[in-house]
């Protein structure tokens, strides 16, 4: 990972954080609970998702596609670090800033990519109310999933979102990825292709 990528994704996870840390008037360890004076789980996770959405959608519309638009010298490539004029996928640098976030102790909660059909395996379902909520998400697009677990004796609220094809940087690239399997679906604009996952413990 070259050094201006790594800062912007360091970048943007703090100020992520900081901004909602701010807002709930908690500190990190009290950003689970639903105290007088701060917020409840499902209000953090959903302000972390709207944050980490943004940022993707811009990445994604205004930056790699608009970089096929352009025609230019610069593309978006899988395999980004091993090929001269390139950036990563959308999902790539989604992947990466959840991976920062997961390795600051500051941070209080984790998120990640999940999905029914993953073309990388770190993106399959982890636990079963993982799966349960890729099922609930793709049998109803236009709701987000909310529950809890337990893992490792904590309790976590966890929140997941359907991950939608918001450009066709998105969408082409699933659809020709060399990965796929025949069941795998053909994806367009707006499709449910995986989940959001947000954990915040309790």
């Amino acid at each position: 990972m070259t050094t201006s990528i790594r800062f912007l994704l360091a970048c943007v996870a703090l100020m992520t954080s900081g901004l909602l840390m701010t807002l709930s008037g908690c500190s990190n360890s009290e950003a689970s609970s639903s105290t007088a004076g701060s917020i409840t789980p499902r209000q953090f996770a959903d302000g972390v998702h709207a944050v980490m959405m943004a940022d993707r959608t811009v990445y994604a519309t205004h930056v790699v596609t608009n970089l096929k638009k352009q025609d230019a010298p610069v593309t978006a490539d899988e395999y980004w670090q091993d090929t001269e004029n390139a950036i990563p996928l959308p999902a790539q640098m989604f992947r990466m800033g959840a991976e920062l976030v997961d390795e600051n102790p500051e941070a209080g909660f984790t998120y990640a990519l999940r999905s029914k059909w993953p073309l990388n395996e770190q993106h399959k379902a982890k636990t079963d109310l993982e799966k349960e909520a890729l099922d609930f998400i793709s049998d109803n697009p236009g709701d987000n999933f909310y529950g809890e677990e337990e893992l490792g004796g904590k309790k976590f609220f966890v929140a997941v979102y359907p991950d939608r094809a918001v450009a066709e940087a998105c969408w082409s690239c699933h659809n020709d990825h060399p990965s796929r399997g025949e069941d795998y679906p053909d994806f367009a604009k707006d499709d449910v292709m995986g989940g959001v996952l947000v954990r915040v413990p309790m």
